[in-house]
C-alpha cells in the first residue's frame, strides 16, 4: 500500500483519539452536548481512516458514512453494529448540535462516549490487522 495512504489513515485515526480525548474532557467538565459533538467526530474522523485506505473521501458527512457502510459494513468487514453507533451518534451530534433548546444529559454524554470507544477500538482492530498501525504505536485513550 502506497505510504501517503497508510499516513493518511493513521492521521485520521490520530484525529479520531484526539476528539475522544476531547469528549471525555468536556464529559468531565459537564459540558455535555459538547462531548456528544466530539464523540460524534471521534467516529467520524475513524471512519475517515477507513475509507482513505480506498482513495475515498467526501465533503459531506452521508457521503462517509454511506461509503464505509457500502464498502465495509455490507460486505461484512464491520459488523452492523458498526453502522448503529454511527447512526445513534449521527443522531446525537445533530440534536446537541442543531436544536437550539436540546439538553444533553450527563447519562446520554457518557453512553455516546462508551460507543465512541467501541467503534474506535474496531477500527484500531482493523488497522493493526491490514499492517496501517502496530499494535503499540497509538495511544490507547483507555480502548
Amino acid at each position: 500500500m502506497e505510504s501517503s495512504i497508510v499516513e493518511l489513515s493513521r492521521y485520521r485515526y490520530e484525529a479520531s483519539l484526539e476528539a475522544l480525548s476531547d469528549a471525555k474532557i468536556m464529559y468531565k467538565n459537564g459540558r455535555y452536548k459538547n462531548a456528544l459533538n466530539r464523540s460524534y467526530y471521534s467516529i467520524f474522523h475513524s471512519i475517515r481512516a477507513i475509507n482513505s485506505l480506498d482513495g475515498f473521501d467526501s465533503s459531506k458527512h452521508s457521503g462517509v458514512i454511506a461509503h464505509f457502510n457500502q464498502e465495509y459494513v455490507k460486505k461484512g468487514i464491520f459488523s452492523k453494529e458498526a453502522s448503529k453507533l454511527i447512526k445513534l451518534a449521527a443522531e446525537n451530534r445533530e440534536k446537541a448540535d442543531y436544536l437550539d433548546f436540546f439538553v444533553a444529559s450527563k447519562s446520554e454524554a457518557e453512553k455516546q462516549i462508551e460507543r465512541a470507544c467501541r467503534f474506535n477500538k474496531m477500527i484500531k482492530d482493523y488497522l493493526v490487522e491490514e499492517g496501517i498501525l502496530e499494535p503499540t504505536q497509538i495511544n490507547e485513550l483507555n480502548l
